[in-house]
């Protein structure tokens, strides 16, 4: 990224004091968009159907429409992008014990086959069935991953589909002999939603923050680890099995919790010749990281040749709006630095918290309300759209994108801070930007509003940023 060119206003803004007029100049600054400097082209944008659509899916259907609409309609949050859990299914003689009491009820997810011999239970996970297929009716660009936080209980070591060994000292629980189970499993669930909805995931990831610590006995979800080689070995396990299957799914990973742990693991997979060739696309989440990592790990990427997703994320704490703006700063430094193809959500909808998800909500009464959230969000999602194409801004509080005809040109600017600050976006690298440009925002006062035109002068546009919001300009590039 470059640095910031910061110029000194002409004009300064003048105050009275006791002592009489006092000057107080005001930095103004300057960003050049150069649209020479292109890089990746977005996929889209998305979320996880765990845990929110377990839920939801089950409620009215009225209001399932409607919300469903609000995330994958075009003037809404654009939404094309969604990533199918296929549960594990814990002990009964837990339920209603350790992931209840831990993340909710939402935690405990069905699985289709109860034990060795049973099975396969078609009619489990109705609900987020039911919000998959509903999303599949809405357009025709949707894209569906399918992802595995565990295996089936009865197919790990220690019995119980949340994970082995103490808290902060997990061990590996699925076992070995299973490995094959667990490979037709996936394959299967897959190809029966294939075979009888007409279901395509691209993509199958078969674990979820595997090389983290997180999962053990009777802990908070479900979860398995995996150590960098025991995933290479069941990556090695399933891919002939869904190869097999003609199937026109391919293999993901690795969906680590933070940038760092997923380092080691392309950097262990790398080691072994044979892995990225399995592999159709990279995932990562992004929970931790520097900047400095993600450059890192784009440069990996970039050699090994594949795209990059940021699978899932979230917010790093804080009061609601201001804590969803410092969560945008995370997915523009996500979009300059990592370089993600596509960009997703964790939750969109939560129960008691106002910060995680887009709309907050009660299960049981089938209440919800949109968050503002939802509208910072929906300041990139919905304008920067599947095809546009990521280019260069020089300062990471301001994203830009172009359309693949190079007629339109996006550009969100984001102030985090409690103070405005003026910018000239310099435009000079443009031969048409002649027409009034479109402008939305979301502040405090104002849930992405469309406000009155603004007008670009010798190819310079003037626009004040004010504290704590987003805005998006739309600049039309006429022949």
């Amino acid at each position: 990224m470059k640095k910031l060119i910061v110029l000194v206003a002409i004009l300064p803004l003048v105050t009275y004091c006791s002592s009489g007029y006092k000057k107080l100049y005001v930095t103004e600054t300057l960003v050049k968009i150069e649209p020479n400097k292109t890089y990746q082209t977005i996929e889209g944008w998305g979320s996880s159907l765990c845990w929110w659509a377990g839920q939801v899916g089950a409620w009215d259907q009225a209001k399932v429409d409607t919300i469903v609409s609000l995330f994958t309609d075009p003037d809404k949050l654009n939404m094309n992008i969604f990533r199918y859990n296929i549960g594990g299914g814990d002990d009964p003689l837990h339920a209603n014990g350790h992931m209840v009491a831990g993340k909710g009820k939402r935690a405990e997810m069905e699985g289709f086959k109860a034990s060795p011999t049973a099975a396969y239970n078609w009619d489990a996970d109705q609900a987020q069935r039911n919000i998959l297929l509903k999303i599949k009716g809405k357009r025709t660009d949707i894209i569906f991953e399918a992802f595995s936080n565990s295996a089936p209980y009865w197919m790990t070591i220690s019995g119980c589909s949340a994970g082995a060994g103490k808290e902060g000292k997990t061990n590996e629980n699925l076992a070995p002999q299973n490995y094959q189970a667990f490979c037709n499993y996936l394959v299967d669930v897959c190809k029966h939603y294939y075979d009888k909805y007409g279901i395509v995931f691209r993509t199958l990831e078969p674990f979820n923050e595997s090389y983290s610590q997180y999962w053990y006995y009777k802990g908070s979800q479900e979860g398995c680890h995996f150590e960098p080689q025991a995933q290479i070995n069941l990556i090695r396990a399933l891919y002939p099995i869904l190869k097999n299957s003609n199937l026109p799914t391919q293999l993901s990973a690795s969906d680590e919790t933070n940038l760092n742990q997923f380092l080691t693991v392309m950097n262990t997979y790398k080691s072994q010749g044979d892995i990225f060739e399995k592999i159709i696309n990279l995932n990562t989440h992004t929970y931790s990281g520097s900047n400095e990592e993600r450059t890192k790990i784009a440069k990996l990427v970039s050699e090994v040749g594949k795209p990059l997703w940021v699978s899932e994320t979230g917010p790093d704490g804080g009061i609601e709006f201001q804590s969803s703006l410092r969560f945008t700063q995370k997915l523009f430094n996500d979009m300059h630095y990592l370089k993600p193809t596509a960009w997703l959500d964790w939750q969109l909808m939560e129960e008691g918290n106002r910060e995680w998800g887009l709309l907050v909500c009660n299960f049981k009464d089938q209440t919800y309300e949109i968050l503002k959230n939802y509208y910072v969000r929906m300041q990139i999602s919905r304008f920067f759209k599947r095809g546009y194409t990521v280019i260069e801004t020089g300062n990471d509080q301001v994203l830009a994108a172009i359309d693949p005809l190079k007629k339109k040109l996006v550009i969100a600017l984001l102030n985090t801070s409690d103070t405005d600050k003026p910018m000239k976006i310099d435009l000079a690298d443009f031969a048409y930007t002649n027409l009034p440009v479109e402008l939305y925002r979301t502040s405090a006062s104002e849930n992405c509003q469309m406000l009155a035109t603004l007008n670009i002068t010798s190819k310079l546009l003037a626009y004040t940023v004010l504290k704590e919001s987003i805005s998006t300009l739309i600049i039309k590039l006429e022949n």
